[in-house]
């Protein structure tokens, strides 16, 4: 672990309790893959700030195809 990882804030789960998979296992909720949620615990800030990244990409997807 990183030495500055310690004053990183922490990242809270993007999670809002409203979980259902799509055909390719992505939550139509957080907009999360079914990997990125059980990895979140283990991830890394860097690597949480890189979820949270694609799931604003597949949330600008999903609303985009459904306007």
């Amino acid at each position: 672990m990183p030495a500055n990882q310690d004053k990183d804030p922490i990242i809270q789960s993007p999670c809002i309790r409203q979980c259902c998979l799509d055909a390719e296992d992505i939550c139509m909720g957080c907009f999360r893959s079914i990997t990125e949620i059980m990895d979140w615990q283990k991830s890394t800030h860097t690597q949480k700030q890189e979820v949270l990244a694609n799931c604003a990409l597949r949330k600008q997807k999903h609303d985009a195809k459904y306007s």
